[in-house]
C-alpha cells in the first residue's frame, strides 16, 4: 500500500513539475512577445509611422519602455522629428519627463535635434525646463549652444533657468557666446542674463568670445556691460586671451572699448608677452601702438622681447629691441 502511495505522489510530482515548467514557458514567450512589441514601438516611432505605433499600442506595446540605454519611444520620435507621433505617444501616456541613461529628456533632444514645434509641444505637455543631462546641460543651454533662438525664446516663456550651469559652470550665454551666437547672445540679455557670471575657471562670456574670434558677440557684450578687464582664475584677460591666439581683429575691438594693454595675469604674463612668444607680428604693433609696454617682465624677470628670443621669433625681436631703445 505504501509503495502505491510513492507511486502517487512521485507521478503527481512529475505532472506539477511539468505544468509549473508549461507555465513559465508561457509567461517567457508573453515576456518575449512584450519585448517585441516594444521593439517594434521604438523602430516605429523612430520612422513617424503613426498607424504602426498606434496598432502596437492597441497590441499592448508600452509606450514608456526603453531600451539599454534609457531611450522611450517618445524620445526615438524627437529624434526622428515626427510630432504627429509625439503628440500620439503623448496622448496614450508616454511619460514627458523620462530621463536615459545620459540623462537626456525628451525636451533637450528637441533643442539637440532644433525641432521647435515638439519643443513647444513638449513645454505645453508639462516638460521640465530645468531637468539637466548628466553633463549638466538643460535645454537652454543646448538651444543657445544650437543658435536656435525660437527655442531659446519658447524656454524663456515657460521661465527657464538662465543662471543655470553645466558641471564646468558655464551658462546657455557662455555656450551662445564660444559658437558666435549674437542673435541668442542677444535675447539672452535682453532677459536680464549677467554678462559677467564666471564659470569654474572664472571665463566669462566676454573672453570665451575673445578666444573663439567672434567680433560680432564681443560688441554686443561690451555694449551691455560686460567686464572688459574681467580676469580668469589664472588671471588672463579678455585681451591676453586674443593676442596669444595672434587674433588682431580681437585685439583691435577690444583696444578700442578701451582694454588696458599692460595687464598681468598671475604669472605676471602680458598681452605683449604672448603675442610676442606667438610671433604674432600684427598683434604686437598694434599693442605697442596703443600703449604696450615692452619693458615689462613677469615674475620670473622675462620681457616680451626675451619671450620672442626664446621662442625664436627673429622680426617680433628685432621690433621690440628697437621699440625699447
Amino acid at each position: 500500500m505504501r509503495r502505491t502511495n510513492n507511486l502517487f505522489w512521485s507521478r503527481t510530482g512529475v505532472i506539477l513539475t511539468s505544468l509549473l515548467l508549461l507555465l513559465a514557458s508561457s509567461i517567457c514567450q508573453a515576456d518575449e512577445s512584450i519585448d517585441q512589441l516594444n521593439i517594434h514601438l521604438r523602430e516605429a516611432a523612430t520612422i513617424d509611422d503613426t498607424e504602426e505605433v498606434l496598432t502596437l499600442i492597441k497590441q499592448g506595446a508600452d509606450v514608456n519602455s526603453s531600451n539599454q540605454f534609457g531611450v522611450t519611444p517618445l524620445m526615438r520620435a524627437v529624434q526622428g522629428g515626427g510630432w504627429q507621433t509625439v503628440a500620439l505617444l503623448l496622448a496614450h501616456g508616454a511619460e514627458v519627463n523620462a530621463q536615459s541613461v545620459a540623462g537626456c529628456t525628451a525636451l533637450t533632444m528637441a533643442a539637440e535635434n532644433s525641432h521647435e514645434t515638439i519643443a513647444a509641444m513638449l513645454v505645453e505637455m508639462g516638460a521640465n525646463v530645468s531637468n539637466k543631462t548628466r553633463s549638466g546641460w538643460d535645454a537652454l543651454m543646448i538651444a543657445a549652444r544650437n543658435d536656435n533662438d525660437l527655442i531659446v525664446r519658447q524656454l524663456l516663456s515657460f521661465n527657464a533657468d538662465t543662471g543655470a550651469t553645466d558641471r564646468h559652470g558655464d551658462t546657455a550665454l557662455t555656450a551662445a557666446a564660444m559658437k558666435g551666437n549674437v542673435k541668442v547672445v542677444e535675447t539672452l540679455l535682453r532677459h536680464g542674463v549677467d554678462p559677467n557670471q564666471k564659470n569654474n575657471e572664472g571665463i566669462t562670456a566676454l573672453i570665451h568670445a575673445a578666444d573663439q574670434g567672434h567680433p560680432k558677440v564681443l560688441n554686443v557684450l561690451l555694449d551691455n556691460e560686460a567686464n572688459i578687464e574681467a580676469k580668469t582664475s589664472e588671471g588672463g584677460t579678455a585681451l591676453i586671451w586674443a593676442a596669444e591666439k595672434g587674433d588682431s581683429k580681437i585685439v583691435d575691438t577690444l583696444l578700442q572699448h578701451g582694454a588696458n594693454p599692460n595687464n598681468q595675469d598671475n604669472s605676471g604674463i602680458t598681452a605683449l608677452m604672448e603675442a610676442a612668444a606667438g610671433g604674432h607680428l600684427d598683434v604686437v604693433l598694434l599693442l605697442l601702438k596703443r600703449g604696450a609696454d615692452p619693458s615689462i617682465k613677469d615674475k620670473k624677470g622675462n620681457t616680451a622681447m626675451e619671450y620672442a628670443t626664446k621662442r625664436k621669433q627673429q622680426k617680433v625681436s628685432d621690433i621690440l629691441k628697437a621699440s625699447v631703445q
